[in-house]
């Protein structure tokens, strides 16, 4: 086995492990403000579908020409699909439209259009509320409810490591643009690692259902 197949291995493997998705602590529950806060920063990372979202965020809002501002729109709703989940407040098809924005956002990167302002953050927005209220179900698993100062550590957490993670995708596709003559070949290819990310969530799901219908499941 190649390194370079060895590491794709490893990332798939990643991202379809539950309790590395799921549980940034290890499934300890969260009793203080730092643990909420950690907790919060590594659910993006070890989630590799909302991992692979943000950084799309990122590069989708070098294209429209708005690196700092477009990612608000994304933060805004996905914090706002938190409290979505913390008021009782159910969602549908979650992981289905997660995955869809994944295959959105991805190919229209891959294609490289850039979207206008109002357009990219519209749907930063839908995608950010169904992204935050699967984060928002770590705080409700909490037995017992989560304490207030784990629930301000996890969302602080939670939205800061997102935007760091967006402002380095775009600066990492800008810089390359820079030295390739342009933006356009590095963002596309991210485009189409996220596409296939999203496509590879898809058939999962598609797959599961099936499954079940069967009986099989």
């Amino acid at each position: 086995m190649t390194r370079k197949t060895f590491t794709l291995a490893a990332l798939l493997a990643l991202a379809t492990t539950p309790a590395l998705a799921h549980h940034p602590l290890g499934g300890m529950p969260m009793t203080t403000f730092a643990q909420g806060m950690l907790s919060g920063i590594g659910h993006p990372i070890l989630g590799f579908d909302h991992l692979f979202f943000i950084l799309a965020v990122g590069v989708a809002s070098v294209l429209a020409g708005a690196r700092w501002l477009a990612p608000l729109a994304y933060l805004a709703a996905m914090l706002a699909g938190v409290g979505l989940v913390l008021a009782g407040v159910a969602l549908p098809l979650v992981e289905p439209a997660i995955a869809l924005s994944l295959l959105l956002l991805g190919g229209l990167v891959a294609a490289g259009r850039g979207l206008a302002l109002p357009v990219l953050a519209g749907l930063f927005a839908v995608a950010g509320l169904f992204h935050g209220w699967a984060f928002g179900e770590t705080l409700a698993g909490q037995e017992g409810g989560a304490p207030a100062a784990v629930t301000q550590g996890y969302l602080i957490g939670l939205a800061a490591v997102q935007y760091v993670l967006a402002a380095a995708a775009g600066i990492a596709v800008a810089g390359l643009g820079r030295r390739a003559a342009g933006a356009a070949m590095p963002a596309r290819l991210t485009g189409a690692a996220v596409l296939g990310v999203g496509a590879f969530l898809a058939l999962e799901l598609v797959e599961g259902a099936a499954f079940a219908a069967l009986g099989l499941g």
